[in-house]
Order: structure tokens, then C-alpha cells, then sequence
């Protein structure tokens, strides 16, 4: 096993998945403390929880798609991922960018506490479910019910976002450059300020996005659902 475990001639240790269990693999980036280390993780072959739990200012490259749960629950490490995710890529996620070069599978970035996530592709549906402080940041478009219920961060997408968007969210900002299928519960488009398209251009920098910000509109909560009423409560 002490062979898989090499650093290349630029000081990054490769973590082979061919020749490590994923356990091992987790355990030696999280492990890391080194705020100057990178691992690049290669054979990925569609392998499910890679690069958990990690709570340290590393530099992790996945080299390959993955499956469910990649980047979980990320602290501090900055994790590039060269291919596609599965279902819940950065999932509570705390601190620390994701980046992913492909599309990413659904509830991306679900319940992420902070940090940023980029997807260079497309977002499937339940983008931002429940997000409590994330920013989330999609070239590409996302699928329905987005941001359900998300309470507070920034979903940015240069596309188009699917039905229900933003249905019963609470304080999270959306910003949309493409079409919006339709509009969740709650969710209505609101004015775009400067302090919207500051907050916009700085996340577009940030995730390396070609568009401007005067090309987005803002949607928020309409305010309603906060307490019960029973004159919405058909909406509920």
C-alpha cells in the first residue's frame, strides 16, 4: 500500500484507487493538516464518498467522475473535481470550494452551511435543497425544485432553472441569467440592487464565470409562508 501513496515531482502525493481501499484514501486526506499539500486522486471509477469530511486548507484533484456524496460535508480543503458527480456533491458542506468540471446529479451542495461550489455543467434537480449559508455557483442549467426551502447563500445559474424554483425558501438569494420554468411556492422575482449585483460579480469572479450581472434577475421569498395564515394556506 506504501507505494500507491506517492508524491510526483511537483510535491503532489497521488492516492491510486486501484491499488487503495476508498477508507484509506479518506483517512489520509483527512489527516492532512498542511495548508501547502495536494493529493490528486486517480482510478476514480465512479466511486462513492470520495474526499469526505475533510477540515484542513489542503488541495485535493479527483481525477475521474465519482459517485454519490463526493466532497461531503467539506471543511477549509479546496477539491476539484475533473469529470462529473453523483447525487449529493458537497453535501453540508461548511467551508472551504468544490469545483466541478462536469455535470453534477441531484441535491447538490444540499444543506451546505458555506463555502462555494462551482459546476462547470449542468445541475439536475434539487439544487441547494435546504442550503443554509453555501454559495452555489452553475454554468450550466438546473432541474426542478431547486433551492426548496433554502434559508440563506446564493444560487447563481447562467442557464435555465426547471419547475418550482425556489418553492418555500426563506432569506437564500437567487440569481438566474437563463429562462425559470416556473416559480415554487413563495418565490417571487425580486428588484435587483446594487448591492445584488455586487454580491453577483463578485461570485461570478470567483467561479470563473463569463457573464455579467446586469444580465441576471434576482428571485426571494415573497414572505408569506414565515407564519402560518390561513389565507395561504393553499400554498402551503
Amino acid at each position: 500500500m506504501e507505494a500507491a501513496l506517492m508524491p510526483s515531482e511537483t510535491g503532489v502525493k497521488t492516492l491510486d484507487m486501484s491499488a487503495m481501499e476508498l477508507r484509506e484514501i479518506n483517512e489520509t486526506l483527512q489527516s492532512a493538516a498542511g495548508s501547502n499539500e495536494a493529493f490528486e486522486v486517480t482510478n476514480t471509477r465512479g466511486a462513492h464518498a470520495i474526499a469526505v469530511g475533510l477540515d484542513a486548507p489542503i488541495h485535493v484533484t479527483v481525477k475521474g467522475s465519482t459517485g454519490y456524496y463526493c466532497a461531503g460535508m467539506n471543511k477549509q480543503a479546496t477539491i476539484h473535481v475533473k469529470g462529473s458527480v453523483g447525487p449529493g456533491a458537497a453535501e453540508n458542506m461548511m467551508s472551504g470550494t468544490v469545483i466541478v468540471d462536469g455535470d453534477a446529479s441531484q441535491y447538490a451542495g444540499a444543506t451546505g452551511h458555506g463555502g462555494l461550489l462551482v459546476v462547470k455543467g449542468n445541475a439536475s434537480s434539487r439544487c441547494g435543497i435546504s442550503m443554509k449559508g453555501i454559495d452555489i455557483v452553475v454554468h450550466g442549467n438546473i432541474g426542478h425544485m431547486s433551492a426548496f426551502m433554502a434559508q440563506k447563500g446564493n444560487l447563481v445559474v447562467l442557464g435555465d432553472a426547471g419547475d418550482a424554483l425556489g418553492d418555500s425558501l426563506y432569506e437564500a438569494r437567487l440569481f438566474v441569467r437563463g429562462s425559470v420554468k416556473s416559480l415554487g411556492a413563495d418565490c417571487v422575482e425580486k428588484e435587483m440592487r446594487p448591492e445584488h449585483l455586487k454580491i453577483l460579480a463578485d461570485l461570478l469572479e470567483k467561479a470563473g464565470a463569463d457573464a455579467k450581472p446586469e444580465e441576471f434577475r434576482r428571485y426571494g421569498s415573497a414572505r408569506k409562508l414565515y407564519n402560518f395564515n390561513i389565507d395561504h394556506a393553499g400554498d402551503y
